[in-house]
C-alpha cells in the first residue's frame, strides 16, 4: 500500500475525466478521508473518497499553502 498523496486545501488540480459541465479543473476545499472539491467551470461542490480522487488526478496546476506549524489552527 502506498502512502496518501500530499493534497492541500487550495490546490488547483486537473482530473482525467471531465465534469458533466465540461470542466477538468477543480479547487480542493477539504482534505481527509474524503476530498471536497469545487469545479472551477460551474462552481459545483463534490465529495469523493480519497482513493477515487487520487486515481482520477492527472496533474497539479497550482499548489496550496504548505502545512507548517505556524498556519495550523486547532
Amino acid at each position: 500500500m502506498r502512502p496518501p498523496l500530499d493534497l492541500r486545501v487550495g490546490d488547483v488540480v486537473e482530473l482525467r475525466k471531465p465534469h458533466p459541465c465540461g470542466g477538468y479543473t477543480w479547487r480542493v476545499l477539504r482534505v481527509g478521508a474524503d476530498i471536497g472539491a469545487e469545479c472551477l467551470s460551474c462552481g459545483r461542490y463534490v465529495m469523493l473518497p480519497r482513493s477515487r480522487f487520487e486515481a482520477r488526478l492527472k496533474r497539479f496546476l497550482e499548489r496550496g499553502p504548505a502545512h507548517t506549524e505556524e498556519n495550523v489552527t486547532l
